[in-house]
């Protein structure tokens, strides 16, 4: 199975794969802590998913461009390589978030439920697609986990 997870600086979603890589569905939303308390909590996922890999959403510009918000999620897969010891790699996320609102708005879901289920949708969508585009294994950038930088 593969984990995927849209990166945020409040929030992670994620979403897990079936065995075959066929099917992406929403996980769960959390929200983060500190890395003392996150880390245990994304390994404890990944072990009981069976997760033998991971795709981090990358915030890229429209014009294709990346920021400081892909730093940070280049930087956070670089640690969760280090911490899990799975392979990470990085997939386009542009408008995963307005597409995963749009699609809960059509649900008929109150702004709370919305906002409560955002993250993981997205997140579902980033792995999806990831498996349509056949799991390119460097996908927007890979890090394996002893490619970790120290620190």
């Amino acid at each position: 199975m593969l984990l995927g997870i849209d990166y945020g600086t409040v929030r992670h979603g994620l979403a897990v794969t079936d065995p075959d890589r066929i099917i992406a569905s929403p996980l769960d939303t959390y929200a983060r802590r500190s890395e003392a308390l996150d880390g245990p909590h994304l390994s404890r996922v990944a072990v009981e998913q069976r997760v033998v890999g991971i795709v981090v959403g990358l915030p890229i510009h429209a014009n294709g461009q990346e920021s400081d918000s892909s730093r940070a999620a280049r930087a956070f897969g670089a640690w969760l390589a280090g911490l899990t010891g799975l392979p990470v790699v990085f997939w386009d996320e542009r408008y995963t978030t307005w597409f995963a609102e749009g699609a809960l708005l059509g649900a008929k879901l109150t702004h709370k439920k919305r906002k409560e289920k955002r993250d993981r949708v997205a997140a579902q969508m980033i792995l999806r697609s990831y498996l349509e585009a056949g799991c390119p294994p460097g996908g927007s950038g890979a890090v394996e986990p002893d490619e970790t930088p120290a620190g």
